[in-house]
């Protein structure tokens, strides 16, 4: 009869999972170009609410002057070309900074609910090892039984 035998051969990637943490790449400057540092530390002060605020009362000096023109291309180009591109310019990289940050979490849980898987998969692999053995004890002692059978039926 045959034997109830699976041999379990491990995944590569699984090593090398082992080893191998999600990184963060904006938290390490050591190996960034003066290039990435530059714009880094750029969009870290111009991306946030405080730079926005800052960028609102810049924006309002040149409104007087839109107005009294009484120029309606003047006054929309004001409106389009100075207060909404210097204001929205740092509203929205506080959107994306936090938008980036919960991507980032969502990233690490479903990292770890990889590897949570990934031992689960093992201890199923253990459990069938362990059933393979009680298998193959059933299948041994009915080999034996079918023998006697055989034998009985020769006589």
């Amino acid at each position: 009869m045959p034997k109830a035998n699976f041999d379990y051969q491990q995944h590569p990637h699984v090593e090398a999972r082992k080893e191998a943490e999600p990184k963060v790449t904006h938290r390490r400057r050591a190996k960034l170009s003066l290039n990435d540092r530059i714009g880094l530390g750029i969009t870290k002060r111009v991306g946030n609410m405080w730079a926005a605020y800052v960028f609102v009362l810049l924006t309002l000096v040149s409104l007087p002057a839109a107005i009294m023109s009484g120029n309606t291309v003047i006054i929309v180009g004001w409106v389009a070309q100075t207060f909404l591109q210097l204001v929205l310019l740092p509203v929205i990289i506080v959107g994306q900074n936090l938008q980036a940050h919960e991507s980032e979490k969502r990233a690490i849980a479903t990292y770890k609910d990889a590897g949570a898987i990934l031992e689960e998969a093992i201890e199923i692999q253990k459990h069938l090892a362990v059933q393979d053995t009680a298998l193959n004890h059933l299948i041994d002692r009915l080999a034996v039984i079918d023998e006697k059978l055989e034998k009985a039926a020769k006589k």
